[in-house]
């Protein structure tokens, strides 16, 4: 058994691991890493993403602080024309590949280990195995065990159906979508899209851009879902304005209204928060984004399921709890009910900061590169775990309308803590994955007459944080109660 030596030893190489990773080699520009990861390449989750897939947010915040993830060119057609590109999946991929290629290996402090499993550890003796190869080895870490798979990020590729599927059944994910054309004799009559949340939306929107009528496609939509107006998340440098407007509305919704539902209608009325029915209140809030182009599209699906989620499926039928219903024989059913995040995971947080553990959480919701890098940046700045924590204590990834003003409340909590301090204030001002701190920075030094509209939000927020406060707080009882 080979034994080998590092000062970290991070585990997961997807967003959050390779974007504390980067911001590591720079803030602490002695120390040594290490990659373990049970992909053949780098980039997590996004390499059992179905082809189609593209970031929901503009990519100017997404990957890691050291490189640009694409060109900041407005998109021209398409559901996303007029606003900043998005990222796809063979982007993505491509992307975190040049990153360890280019910037991580070269530098001869980063070992990478793909295709390997973490097995435990014994005190600092960290044991790994290979994959395909079988053969183990022993990493002594000097300083800590870096977690970064605490939200065990779920798709439709690797998750296992909670529903019955009957012999003969046309079943498929979304991943396999593209292939259809190779039995183009045998095609789908029809198509039934099963779950309510993003994926099932970008299956919907794919298959109605391939030219599939919306007659000719079933929705099982147990629950509906709010989404944030893309228009108003554009990058900061560019669309400063809309991020003000964005967030102005959540604290004087918030502090407006006496539940989240009543915060999410106010939200919707000011046009920060899009739905797909305008007739059904939703109940369910994932942070997806959406545009105005995207919910025309949905929209015009009008064979929408609404008795529960699926139990079994067969030629001919969908089952329920209570009720059975048919389809036609040669219906396809698209299985996009994956969670991408656990329950379980989102129900026990931990302390980022353990002794010679670190366990990547959310430090701002929903921002998962983000928080990945500003903890890399405290561990290297800063000495005390309690000092540490303090900066970065974990946010909450709610999932409902009725706790989302928890998570509203925690962020406006950690944008103080941390503007409050001079080094991770001064760390905001520089990150491209912080959402607004270099935009901030230059208006600032330009002396910007955009500088007034801030100030408009700051005093928005001042005057609303109690009644955000006083709306947060029940969200956060509600929160750790169905935890």
């Amino acid at each position: 058994m080979s034994v080998s030596e590092t000062d970290y030893l991070i585990i997961g190489a997807g967003a959050v691991g390779l974007a504390f990773a980067d911001t590591l080699l720079d803030e602490d520009p002695d120390c040594h890493i290490t990659i373990v990861d049970r992909h053949a390449r780098p980039g997590g989750h996004w390499n059992d993403a179905y082809s189609f897939v593209t970031l929901h947010q503009p990519s100017a915040t997404y990957g890691v602080n050291s490189m640009e993830l694409c060109s900041n060119k407005i998109d021209m057609h398409g559901h996303n024309a007029g606003m900043y590109p998005l990222a796809k999946h063979a982007e993505i991929l491509a992307y975190y590949s040049q990153l360890m290629n280019e910037r991580m290996l070269p530098t001869g402090r980063v070992a990478y280990l793909p295709l390997t499993d973490y097995l435990g550890h014994e005190d600092n003796r960290h044991s790994v195995r290979g994959i395909l190869s079988g053969d183990e080895q022993t990493i002594n870490v000097r300083r800590k065990l870096v977690d970064a798979t605490f939200f065990q990020t779920s798709v439709p590729s690797t998750h296992k159906p909670s529903f019955e599927i009957a012999e003969g059944t046309r079943f498929a994910i979304p991943g396999d979508l593209p292939g259809l054309w190779k039995d183009r004799d045998n095609l789908p009559d029809h198509y039934a899209v099963l779950g309510a949340g993003k994926t099932a939306m970008d299956s919907a929107v794919w298959l109605l851009e391939a030219g599939v009528p919306a007659d000719k496609i079933g929705w099982v939509r147990p629950r509906d879902s709010w989404m944030f107006n893309r228009s108003l998340l554009q990058p900061a440098g560019a669309k400063i304005e809309g991020l003000m407007e964005f967030q102005q509305a959540l604290v004087e919704t918030a502090a407006a209204s006496d539940t989240g539902d009543e915060m999410f209608e106010k939200l919707g009325e000011r046009g920060v928060m899009l739905r797909i029915d305008e007739g059904v209140t939703p109940s369910m809030f994932h942070y997806a984004v959406i545009s105005t182009g995207e919910v025309d599209m949905l929209s015009s699906i009008k064979q929408v399921y609404r008795q529960g989620r699926v139990k079994r499926i067969e030629p001919g039928a969908m089952h329920f709890a209570d009720e059975s219903v048919e389809v036609p024989e040669k219906t396809l059913f698209i299985d996009c009910t994956a969670s991408a995040v656990p329950f379980e995971a989102r129900g026990n947080p931990r302390p980022f900061f353990e002794s010679d553990r670190i366990t990547l959480q959310l430090v701002q919701t929903p921002f998962v590169p983000y928080s990945a890098a500003v903890a890399a940046f405290v561990e290297a700045n800063f000495d005390s775990d309690e000092e540490k924590n303090n900066l970065c204590p974990p946010a909450p990834l709610t999932d409902s309308t009725s706790t989302y003003p928890y998570a509203v409340m925690t962020n406006l909590f950690s944008t103080a803590i941390l503007s409050g301090n001079p080094k991770t204030n001064a760390f905001n001002s520089r990150s491209r994955l912080h959402p607004t701190g270099p935009a901030i920075a230059k208006l600032i030094e330009e002396g910007s007459p955009k500088l007034a509209g801030l100030q408009n939000v700051r005093a928005a927020v001042e005057a609303n944080m109690p009644g955000t406060i006083k709306l947060g707080m029940k969200a956060k009882a509600i929160h750790e109660q169905s935890g």
